[in-house]
C-alpha cells in the first residue's frame, strides 16, 4: 500500500476523531485536515498529466436537411 493513502486513512480517522466526541477538539480537527490534505496532494502528485489533444477541433458532420 502507498504511503499516500497511509496519510489520507490517518487523517480522516483524526478528523472523524475529532468531530465525534461531545467536546469537539478544533486543534485535533485541523491537524487531521492538514494530514489528509497533504495525502491527497502527494497522491495527485504521482498521477500523470492528461496527453494533448490535437491543435484541430475535431468536428462532427452536420446534415442539413432543413
Amino acid at each position: 500500500m502507498n504511503k499516500n493513502y497511509l496519510f489520507i486513512i490517518i487523517g480522516g480517522a483524526i478528523s472523524f476523531y475529532a468531530n465525534a466526541t461531545e467536546k469537539q477538539n478544533v486543534f485535533l480537527l485541523v491537524i487531521g485536515i492538514v494530514i489528509l490534505m497533504f495525502g491527497i496532494y502527494k497522491l495527485q502528485a504521482t498521477i500523470p498529466s492528461r496527453k494533448k489533444n490535437e491543435t484541430y477541433i475535431k468536428s462532427e458532420k452536420i446534415d442539413e436537411e432543413e
